[in-house]
């Protein structure tokens, strides 16, 4: 029964696979296509992809900077409350011996 049930989550991942792959190679297609038939010439298309291309690169360079930056910030915070969680525990014990 159940390598039944693993030979049916295998064929259900590979028509999700499938269905990826045909949807992405429809988008690229639909793609291409709109660029072709884009009522500008060829050098503003051009220029157009070029500029979103800048624009996605930027919006991907701050949102992975704001990632660093929160990770750190984290970080600090976490590195703080193990420092004050040691402190604690050294107190404790010091009471503990008296």
């Amino acid at each position: 029964m159940s390598e039944n049930n693993h030979e049916e989550q295998d064929e259900v991942r590979e028509e999700s696979i499938s269905t990826l792959a045909w949807f992405l190679t429809g988008a690229a297609i639909g793609a291409a296509v709109a660029i072709l038939y884009a009522p500008q010439s060829g050098k503003e298309t051009r220029n157009l992809i070029a500029d979103t291309a800048q624009k996605s690169k930027d919006a991907v360079t701050e949102s992975s900077q704001n990632v660093v930056d929160t990770g750190r910030d984290m970080f600090e915070r976490g590195r703080k409350i193990v420092e004050d969680a040691a402190d604690l525990f050294d107190r404790g014990r010091k009471l503990m011996r008296g």
